[in-house]
């Protein structure tokens, strides 16, 4: 049997398994259940969080024969049909690679056509925001006088891309990153369902890297699994993406705060020559940075967080202040940016370091030899 990656394997087929979008989910649902079907959506959002997913849900939930408050019966033939794409009155586009006038002139020929099976037409057109202008001005007379029977749903990553005259003639859903807890949990019912061994730590690790898409993590647990054979250590985990030990993480900023430029060299050699992906490992400082500034500002919410180096961040706490935190950070912030763009991220990793030790403190150390220099000469 051929393979299925976990990420198409677990994907939600109702509404149930949908997570981290609970009032979106709940005002489709409302919707269906008064028979209030707009024609025309609009989901935006980052990657992963379910905007395509949905619109499958919704897609097939509307065209249920036989609804019973909002749920559909799973017996009918428009349920019986497990792939949205066997539906013909489901019908997917990908806006990237059908981006010209002609294919949306086409939606719009065909739309007018009565359902083969189902009792709405559903577009979903992903990736909208790819749409040439002429394609766009053809959408939108579409959208102005759509045929009753047609519902479209359009799916963005870039909403700021899209003509206002086309969002004001749907209704917006704006899908929020997965929050990291929703996505362990999920995480963890897969590996148990997989039989995959992995504890905690790296489960959150996962979770973390993702940044709020459900997708990503599951793809990353999937990668995990084949490159260490069902048996997922933190390790492995570091060396799959480049990025390393939290431990490490810890004594390069120690090392920072302490001024120490001979050390920070060093470990920043160890870890070009090592192969490491420089845009991860800033990520991940900056990550441990904010929460340390958390703690410094809002304990009480930090002691909410789920955090498992909170011990090693009290320690780091007692190194540096709120100013030269905050300066760090900015500075990171920059260099992240910077990096992303380079080819050379260990040179700019390494000019960071120079800039970023206090001057202030060098100042101080060189006026203090000075000093015992004059009481020298004073002395004689």
């Amino acid at each position: 049997m051929q393979y299925k990656a976990l990420y198409r394997k677990y994907r939600p087929i109702d509404f149930d398994d949908v997570i981290g979008q609970d009032p979106i989910i709940q005002t489709l649902i409302n919707s269906i259940k008064e028979n209030k079907i707009g024609h025309a959506y609009l989901f935006t959002g980052t990657r992963g969080t379910g905007k395509t997913t949905v619109a499958k849900i919704f897609a097939k939930t509307i065209n249920c024969e036989n609804l019973k408050d909002g749920i559909p019966c799973g017996k009918c033939n428009v349920c019986k049909i497990k792939a949205t794409d066997e539906n013909l009155d489901i019908i997917e586009i990908d806006a990237a690679s059908n981006n010209g006038v002609d294919e949306i002139r086409e939606i719009k020929n065909k739309a007018t056509l009565v359902p083969v099976l189902c009792k709405y037409k559903v577009y979903i057109i992903d990736e909208v925001h790819m749409l040439s202008i002429g394609a766009f001005n053809a959408l939108l007379k579409t959208l102005e006088e759509p045929p009753l029977h047609a519902v479209f749903i359009l799916a963005t990553t870039e909403p700021q891309k899209i003509p206002v005259t086309i969002i004001s003639r749907c209704q917006r859903f704006d899908f929020k990153k997965i929050p990291i807890a929703e996505i362990k949990k999920r995480l963890k019912s897969i590996a148990k369902k997989e039989e995959i061994e992995i504890d905690e730590t790296c489960l959150l690790e996962i979770s973390k890297i993702s940044d709020g898409s459900l997708r990503d993590a599951i793809g990353l647990l999937d990668q995990a699994n084949s490159f260490s054979n069902g048996n997922i250590t933190i390790d492995a985990l570091y060396e799959l993406t480049g990025n390393i030990e939290t431990s490490k993480i810890f004594k390069l900023l120690e090392n920072l705060f302490l001024n120490d430029i001979n050390s920070l060299i060093e470990t920043t050699d160890e870890l070009y020559n090592s192969g490491k992906n420089f845009e991860t490992i800033v990520e991940s400082l900056i990550d441990i940075l904010i929460n340390l500034l958390i703690y410094k500002n809002a304990k009480k919410y930090f002691d909410k967080k789920e955090i498992y180096y909170k011990d090693e961040l009290v320690e780091l706490n007692k190194l540096v202040s709120k100013e030269k935190l905050i300066f760090v950070i900015d500075g990171m912030n920059e260099l992240f940016e910077n990096i992303k763009k380079s080819s050379n991220p260990n040179i700019l990793f390494e000019i960071f370091l120079f800039k970023i030790i206090s001057p202030s403190d060098e100042e101080k150390e060189d006026s203090e030899v000075k000093k015992e220099i004059v009481q020298k000469k004073i002395s004689k």
